[in-house]
């Protein structure tokens, strides 16, 4: 439905969009996701045909944009802006209305059609309540729904959202996004550029990353949002997991400090050790991790922050090789983490990791020191003595 085709755009000596290319088929609902100054907000008024690119070509199903006129592309592409403001005090169901203007001639009346779309979009959007006031006195995030339903009346076969919930309250950020989804299964193309990465996971079929005028990587999110392509385009590092309730990306900031001296392995899967891997990186402790499973709950945040993992397969005896890395890692930590209950070759590498600390709950070893997670930092930088050393004393 939408195609860029090595598209290039400067302003000034600035380049924002260089060479780039990407494909949206019908029905698809893709999100640009990327740093301030990325290039979403252009890749979009590009989509739309407000601005011309330098180079390169842009197809809204298989029409080139740059040879349509504004009434044209108006008819094929609704936009909702990221700002706001409206030039003139109008009435939110005429501003509506407006929508309607791409199939109307000038000094035609409205039709039938046109109210039944205007009333369609209202109730989608859940603006009926305010078709009778004026513009100005809603909230900007209320004025937001209002020019999602102006789009909406448009009755276009694609839609461009540009931060559609940036002025919106946590109720409505899922609102608006749920329908954008709706709206790509009943067979409309959606393009948005979207701030909140997780929020991107959870409705999008695909991500595009942008960074530095260029697409870093495009597909499902999954295979977009990993710790190394974020890292690369916010310049930041990230800890990213699997959203417990949604089952997607989950994806969590961490702080810039670099790994110290004092190094932890962690033993045990699931959601807490998950949380544990982060908050230990993200306090500049570096964390081996393993045995996990395929599959586990722990394992893409361990991948995407720890420095050494062990895995093996799911519901299969763990090879003699891995149980063997795990015991070195172990080995060769300042102190080893129980963060969940384990058994087979998991509980025989508990039995050598000394000194340990233990997570309530978790069945630990006798030498083991149980520690509750909140003191667990302060646990970690003063460890207890190993075994051996309290024995030899």
């Amino acid at each position: 439905m939408i195609s860029l085709d090595d598209v290039s755009i400067s302003f000034g000596t600035t380049t924002v969009l260089d060479g780039v290319s990407l494909s949206v088929p019908e029905g698809q609902f893709l999100a640009l996701v990327g740093p301030n100054g990325a290039g979403k907000t252009t890749l979009l008024r590009t989509t739309n045909g407000l601005l011309t690119p330098d180079s390169g070509r842009v197809t809204v199903d298989g029409e080139d944009v740059a040879e349509l006129s504004a009434k044209a592309v108006g008819r094929r592409v609704a936009t909702v802006p990221q700002e706001t403001s409206v030039a003139f005090e109008f009435d939110v169901e005429d501003v509506v209305a407006m929508g309607r203007t791409p199939h109307r001639s000038r000094f035609s009346p409205a039709g039938t059609a046109d109210h039944e779309a205007v009333e369609a979009a209202l109730e989608r959007t859940d603006t009926t309540q305010f078709a009778d006031r004026s513009i100005d006195s809603l909230s900007g995030g209320e004025r937001q729904r209002v020019l999602l339903a102006r789009a909406l009346a448009q009755e276009t076969p694609t839609l461009l959202l540009d931060e559609p919930t940036a002025s919106l309250d946590i109720n409505h950020q899922v609102r608006t996004l749920s329908l954008a989804r709706e709206l790509a299964d009943e067979g409309k193309t959606v393009i948005a550029a979207i701030h909140d990465l997780e929020l991107a996971a959870r409705f999008c079929d695909s991500i595009a990353l942008l960074a530095g005028g260029d697409i870093v990587a495009d597909g499902p999110p999954e295979e977009v949002l990993t710790a190394e392509r974020l890292e690369t385009a916010f310049d930041v590092r990230t800890a990213v997991a699997t959203n417990p309730v949604t089952g997607t990306r989950a994806v969590t900031p961490l702080s810039d400090v670099p790994p110290g001296d004092r190094r932890v392995h962690v033993l045990g899967g699931g959601e807490r050790a998950a949380r544990i891997i982060g908050r230990l990186v993200d306090a500049g402790i570096a964390v081996t991790v393993g045995i996990l499973p395929e599959g586990d709950a722990a394992l893409a945040t361990a991948r995407s922050v720890a420095s050494d993992v062990v895995t093996a397969p799911p519901f299969e005896s763990v090879p003699d090789g891995r149980a063997e890395s795990a015991s070195n890692l172990v080995g060769a930590a300042d102190v080893t983490v129980l963060a969940a209950p384990v058994d087979g070759a998991n509980a025989r590498v508990a039995r050598t990791a000394d000194p340990m600390l233990a997570l309530p709950g978790t069945d630990p070893p006798e030498h083991a020191r149980t520690v509750d997670e909140r003191d667990l930092l302060t646990a970690v930088r003063n460890p207890p003595e190993s075994l051996s050393s309290r024995t030899r004393r």
